[in-house]
């Protein structure tokens, strides 16, 4: 860099980037815009200029030009003591999504959609241009941001199917598919009284696996009994104590996630059952901490982090014009000790 008559450090120009390489002002744009028009042997004069002279683009004026600010929104509607809280989803699709993004050369924007003022703030933001794309995760059906986002018409990807009828394509997980899979289980294993604590009912993923284990127990003698929690491990619990006050001899019970089903081991461990022996059980997700429950946890495996990349190659796949369907992934048994 050269020096002001100040002393301060002057940024090169375009203008001596192209004098530097021998050629135009709009050349050295087109090259540092990423267009390909511009030949094998005058990108590389440009870029040598651009090495030598330590030029650094402006992002300001390139986005004038480009019409992109290569930033993404990832929003995420739940307040920041849940999102920050000790459920291991959140931090797995932020880090997952944010390392495919930034493989991209993409910025992530992490916008938390947890109260109607943020609500109105991230709308705005959005409308403003301020971002290409918009990544949402968990959505519940009362938020009216799908449906704003989808009248914008910015590139939108949701993390599991909307709760709320709205045209935006998602990358989801199978379920339903997944929820069966633990009810067989626990039904091949000649267990009668098969209860369960769905996630919240308005979310996707709390209605599906609990429309799952539902589907498992229709041609079978078994009837459903049913609690509610809101996917935390304090729910769990709760949950669990009520299930045994309603029906003591229940000996299953599929939990629609993981950190509920932490909090259910241990409400029947203080109540005196044993895992599996008086109770199996079995969660959903396959986190990390499964492994180390007292038993180790039988769960549904749930990729998170295949989910969170499978949404990001969606969206940057829209900016190409590319397809909008959604997409589906498998999910699997996963069978240890506690069932």
């Amino acid at each position: 860099m050269q020096r002001s008559a100040g002393g301060r450090m002057k940024r090169p120009t375009l203008e001596a980037v192209a004098a530097r390489a021998g050629v135009s002002r709009a050349t050295v744009s087109r090259v540092v815009n990423g267009q390909m028009t511009v030949t094998p042997q005058i990108r590389d004069a440009v870029m040598r200029a651009v090495d030598e002279l330590g030029y650094v683009p402006n992002s300001a004026a390139r986005s004038l030009v480009t019409q992109r600010t290569d930033s993404i929104a990832l929003v995420v509607s739940e307040p920041s003591t849940r999102v920050f809280s000790d459920d291991p989803m959140f931090s797995t699709v932020i880090r997952a999504a944010s390392l495919e993004l930034e493989a991209s050369d993409k910025q992530v924007v992490l916008m938390l959609a947890g109260s109607p003022e943020s609500h109105s703030r991230i709308e705005r933001y959005i409308a403003s241009g301020h971002v290409d794309g918009v990544m949402l995760i968990s959505m519940h059906g009362a938020d009216p941001l799908p449906a704003a986002i989808a009248r914008m018409g910015v590139p939108t990807v949701s993390y599991g199917r909307p709760a709320v009828p709205v045209p935006l394509p998602y990358v989801d997980n199978d379920n339903i598919g997944g929820a069966e899979k633990a009810v067989r289980h626990l039904l091949e294993r000649g267990r009668r009284r098969i209860a369960t604590i769905a996630g919240p009912q308005d979310m996707i993923g709390g209605q599906d696996r609990l429309t799952g284990y539902r589907n498992a127990l229709r041609d079978s003698d078994r009837r459903s009994i049913v609690a509610i929690g809101d996917f935390t491990r304090e729910s769990g619990a709760i949950a669990m104590r009520q299930l045994l006050e309603d029906d003591p001899g229940l000996d299953a019970v599929f939990i629609g996630n993981d950190l509920m089903a932490i909090g259910a081991l241990q409400s029947l461990r203080l109540s005196g059952r044993r895992v599996p022996d008086d109770v199996a059980v079995v969660g959903f997700d396959d986190i990390e901490a499964a492994r180390y429950t007292e038993p180790p946890l039988t769960t549904v495996r749930h990729p998170i982090i295949e989910q969170a990349n499978a949404m990001v190659r969606l969206l940057l796949g829209l900016f190409q014009g590319g397809p909008a369907d959604p997409v589906i992934l498998p999910t699997e048994l996963v069978v240890r000790e506690s069932a």
